[in-house]
């Protein structure tokens, strides 16, 4: 029976909110700040050495990245220095440009009788000269601890800004570009929503680049994000930048960068690579490559071709051994058929050939699903020899050897060379 034109025109106005959706998320200049200097090796167990991060920010550089993270300051024992430290003060003692470099530093605190002091981390962006920061705060009781209450935050806040206004020297002499990161964003939104909303609303009025908040567990879904991300929005008018920061906890984190542009935010910041604190944040490879996926022109800023081996590489970097097969977008299965119609074609809705990310197809034999066009591709990949050379009426012999086994009890990894090339023997070709 076909649909009623009231049932046609409701199935058109679903879609037609979907492909606004899509428009907006094509149209969206994203605003980055890689972290891949520091957000990656803090999920590593080796970390990066001085060697690893001077080898490594010219590479971020020639990527297309406008704003880069070199560290973080605002850790504890601060007189313990970190090669975050090393790292800066190398890159003062050789003069080097630190155009579009940020470090991460704490709030300094004022006292009720007005006193201000900055915090060591401070102290340290001016020495190292550091053009721009990146300021953390905490609103929850739990993430604040001891170190401040609420009044001291309110009042803290626009004497930290300040001296950072007139001790840091920006980029060409100007003002610093200061963000302030809410580390325990999503969690302040959910448990004292009136007092986020004033503290959003506070720093609306300050001299700062913009907000950035986090799900710093990956715990929230990503419609709550979207609606975290929509509140601080109406507080923060353009052109104060909204940044989110979303850890992989629970699996939401890419869905959660959507809904968070889609609801305003401009941007985020992460690692390049999937590496993270904990096991993995939305990264900035990911997001780049989604955005690609839908079309977004503003990604061709970056050497595209270049994402796949980059962020593959800087991950074996950090844990001297490959990244997971599985990982989505970055991993090795990413792009290895299981089965031909899974291809991702140039130019089709919603794909995105692994060419366009520095990526190739390979293959990947699985005996339920795998069909003529894959075997001979692993089989090309084993021997050297073309596919053509394979078939396909040996390669569905193959497949009908596999489905036996089977059936018959065993379980054989045919991807492995030794057993691929012993059932191609048993199929009828030496």
């Amino acid at each position: 029976m076909p649909l009623t034109q009231q049932a046609l025109e409701r199935a058109h106005a679903i879609l037609a909110r979907a492909d606004a959706k899509l428009d907006q998320l094509r149209r969206i200049e994203p605003y980055l700040i890689d972290l891949s200097l520091r957000e990656n090796p803090v999920g590593s167990n080796l970390g990066q050495t001085l060697a690893d991060k001077l080898a490594i920010l010219p590479k971020l550089r020639e990527f297309g990245f406008r704003n880069i993270s070199l560290g973080t300051l605002d850790y504890a024992m601060p007189e313990e220095l970190e090669v975050d430290d090393d790292f800066m003060q190398h890159l003062r003692d050789q003069q080097a440009d630190m155009t579009g470099c940020f470090a991460f530093t704490a709030m300094g605190i004022q006292s009720a009788d007005g006193v201000f002091t900055p915090d060591p981390s401070q102290l340290k962006l001016r020495a190292y000269g550091v053009p721009n920061t990146v300021q953390e705060i905490s609103i929850t009781k739990a993430g604040r601890g001891t170190q401040y209450d609420l009044e001291t935050l309110r009042r803290s806040l626009p004497a930290s800004i300040d001296w950072l206004c007139q001790n840091i020297r920006g980029e060409d002499g100007t003002r610093p570009r200061i963000l302030v990161n809410i580390v325990d964003g999503c969690d302040a939104f959910a448990e004292c929503p009136e007092v986020t909303g004033s503290i959003i609303d506070l720093l609306a009025g300050l001299p700062i680049e913009g907000v950035t908040f986090e799900d710093d567990r990956g715990s929230y879904l990503p419609f709550q994000v979207g609606a975290y991300v929509a509140v601080a929005r109406s507080l923060l008018p353009p052109p104060l930048k909204l940044l989110v920061h979303i850890h992989a906890g629970a699996g939401f984190e890419n869905a959660s960068v959507i809904e968070a542009l889609l609801n305003g935010a401009d941007g985020i910041w992460g690692g390049l690579p999937k590496r993270a604190a904990i096991i993995g944040h939305a990264s900035l490879g990911e997001l780049i490559a989604n955005l690609a996926r839908v079309g977004n022109p503003h990604v061709q800023d970056y050497q595209l071709d270049q994402l796949l081996p980059l962020a593959t590489g800087l991950q074996e970097l950090d844990d001297l051994k490959p990244v997971p097969d599985d990982l989505p977008v970055l991993g090795h299965n990413a792009y290895r058929l299981t089965l031909s119609s899974f291809r991702q074609i140039p130019g089709r809705f919603m794909d995105l050939a692994p060419r366009v990310i520095g990526g190739s197809y390979r293959y990947r034999v699985c005996p339920v699903v795998s069909d003529p066009t894959v075997i001979a591709g692993r089989l090309a990949e084993v021997t050297g020899q073309p596919a053509s050379d394979f078939p396909e009426e040996i390669t569905r012999q193959m497949i009908r050897l596999m489905r036996r086994d089977l059936r018959a009890g065993e379980r054989i990894d045919y991807d492995e060379p030794q057993q691929l090339l012993a059932l191609l023997a048993r199929a009828g070709q030496p």
